[in-house]
């Protein structure tokens, strides 16, 4: 198992997860490192794909108070080799995110 960290930008959704072969995402950590309260959005790409706001999104407008993490651990996603995951903010470097996968 591995992880992997980045801080979360605002704006345009930029990669937080690019898969190297297959792997599959155990779980994912969205922590607000800020001190106000932040929204998030996160998206999935399949390799090659460019994003589109609606149908490459996954998790929409979700809130985090200062401080909070918001864990997504119930499914597992499969990822083939350069499929991409995505998220964006409302501050930059006001949250960080936690990938933990596995390769298949």
């Amino acid at each position: 198992m591995a992880i992997t960290n980045v801080l979360v930008t605002d704006g345009d959704a930029a990669n937080v997860y690019v898969s190297p072969t297959s792997t599959a995402i155990t779980a994912m950590y969205f922590c607000n490192i800020d001190s106000v309260a932040r929204d998030f959005d996160v998206y999935l790409l399949p390799a090659g794909n460019t994003i589109t706001q609606t149908s490459n999104k996954i998790y929409s407008g979700i809130t985090l108070q200062a401080g909070d993490t918001y864990v997504i651990d119930t499914e597992k996603l499969i990822l083939d080799a350069g499929d991409v995951i995505r998220a964006n903010t409302t501050a930059t470097d006001a949250m960080s995110c936690t990938i933990s996968f596995i390769g298949l």
